[in-house]
């Protein structure tokens, strides 16, 4: 598994394949280079946005105003910043909540 993670301006940034209205929420693997994030919200209103945020803070151990979504608002594939975080260590966060699914 390789999520590619990018250094940038204090942080770091990366993909997000987004999957609403699942059973459970939850960074749940990888797909091309991007993270997985399950989330039970719909697709309505930007709440699975915000539950999308939520969930990476929480798999990153990061506040959650740490983490931002640059681009990709209604889309399935989205762009994340998250602030504070060197991409190796989020690299590896990331990787281990996604073992942590499967």
């Amino acid at each position: 598994m390789t999520i590619d993670v990018r250094p940038r301006g204090g942080g770091v940034s990366f993909g997000v394949k987004a999957q609403p209205r699942a059973k459970r929420s939850g960074v749940i693997g990888e797909w091309n280079g991007c993270v997985r994030v399950a989330v039970r919200e719909p697709a309505e209103g930007g709440r699975a946005n915000a539950a999308i945020l939520e969930t990476l803070a929480g798999a990153l151990g990061v506040r959650a105003g740490d983490v931002a979504l640059v681009s990709g608002a209604a889309s399935s594939r989205k762009v994340v910043a998250v602030a504070g975080l060197g991409a190796a260590d989020a690299a590896r966060r990331l990787e281990a909540a996604a073992r942590g699914a499967l």
